[in-house]
């Protein structure tokens, strides 16, 4: 019985462990499919139209017309955008070579990957706090309009934005130094190759940790809170205006467009900050599925990135007119000049506009207009001048009507 027992356990066992292998290349798989949509089909549209709009917003926004402090803080996030798109762009660059030279593309890998860890973590942080201060400046600028103009200057978005990339380059530092290359021998090749593994730091695990926590509330927790009260005020406030019937402004226009890029970067950044709070431990650690999951939640990332000029485009009249005056200018030149003839046309009378005016003010149906017949004492020669007469000084100055 005791062998029959042990039978049983045994082939339980074996059952488990092929249950786990196939469980185990199900996800292999599951990763590679992730890794290869997201980062050889994806990230290359989504890094060609960011980088574009990005640079393009840049030119827009560092306009003398276009300073104010909203577009300080908006040129600050293009930056920050500008840096995660290119750092992706990288990624992308690293898979190719996996692919076609898979020696090169390793050692690409192993020497970029601690560097691409941090630039990632960096801009990431850098975008959420950003974002934060837009919906600040926003919300002060709707809630308390009074004091809008005392608060938010163009001088205090300077600053803001310079200590948001100081203070979150700093907190992204351990990043940097959380993994490490190794050289690995293949004895069935023999050959040399590279992989990432944790430093001592990244084996501190009390360390860690601590960092992890403090990384995951400062980069998508506490943005994610403030970020959703912010808004909650701001669109209550909006409402009351309606209800007031007050009209849409462009002040309110700017504020809609504000709006829906923080609530882009809320979709964006939630996927994240719930793989960073329940699955902490860093990718190189993660199991397939985790990995799978990442190269999704990391492509939305991206997304948040790429799509903040055509939003612009989409809800600003003036940021389209500085576009358009900027690389369209023929087109612009030419629709200031049908705007203004339109103008023209519209004050200048047409021709039978004009006799129809005059008829009517002959026959005295004028709207604008009342003739009135009275008797006026004219000189006699001015009266045959009406009348198509001639008459002499001396009968003109003794004649009148």
């Amino acid at each position: 019985m005791n062998d029959t027992a042990g039978q049983t356990v045994a082939m339980a066992s074996n059952f488990s462990e092929m249950d786990g292998e196939d469980l185990d290349k199900k996800y292999e798989d599951f990763y590679h499919t992730a890794q290869f949509i997201t980062g050889l089909i994806c990230y290359p549209v989504i890094c060609i139209v960011g980088l574009t709009g990005n640079v393009l917003s840049l030119i827009v926004l560092n306009q003398k017309k276009m300073l104010t402090s909203t577009n300080v803080i908006l040129t600050a996030l293009a930056v920050a955008d500008l840096i995660k798109l290119l750092n992706d762009a990288l990624y992308f660059l690293v898979l190719i070579l996996l692919r076609t030279h898979p020696e090169a593309g390793n050692r690409m890998m192993g020497y970029m990957y601690p560097v691409s860890h941090y630039i990632f973590n960096q801009a990431v942080c850098i975008t959420a706090w950003l974002t934060v201060s837009v919906a600040v400046e926003r919300y002060i600028s709707v809630c308390h309009a009074t004091r809008a103009k005392m608060i938010c200057t163009v001088e205090r978005a300077r600053v803001v934005s310079i200590l948001v990339f100081i203070l979150m380059s700093l907190l992204a530092v351990p990043s940097a130094l959380r993994y490490t290359k190794v050289t690995l021998y293949d004895n069935t090749t023999n050959s040399s190759y590279y992989d990432i593994a944790p430093s001592a730091l990244g084996n501190n695990r009390q360390f860690m940790t601590a960092y992890i926590w403090l990384q995951n509330l400062l980069r998508s927790l506490i943005p994610l809170f403030v970020l959703i009260i912010l808004n909650t005020c701001i669109i209550h406030s909006l409402r009351k205006q309606r209800v007031k019937g007050k009209k849409m402004s462009a002040r309110n226009r700017i504020t809609l467009m504000l709006i829906t890029i923080v609530v882009v970067f809320l979709i964006c950044i939630t996927p994240d900050a719930i793989m960073s709070t329940f699955f902490g431990y860093g990718y190189v650690e993660a199991n397939n599925l985790a990995k799978g999951i990442r190269e999704f939640t990391d492509m939305l990332l991206a997304v948040n990135s790429a799509v903040n000029f055509v939003i612009y485009c989409a809800f600003s009249k003036v940021f389209r007119d500085t576009f358009i005056s900027i690389f369209c200018k023929k087109y612009a030149e030419n629709r200031k000049r049908r705007k203004r003839d339109a103008n023209k046309e519209r004050l200048l009378p047409t021709n039978a506009e004009r006799s129809r005016r005059r008829s009517d003010y002959e026959n005295g149906n004028s709207p604008s207009m009342t003739r009135i017949d009275c008797q006026v004492e004219l000189p006699q020669q001015t009266m045959a001048i009406i009348n198509g007469d001639a008459m002499s000084k001396e009968e003109g100055a003794q004649t009148y009507v």
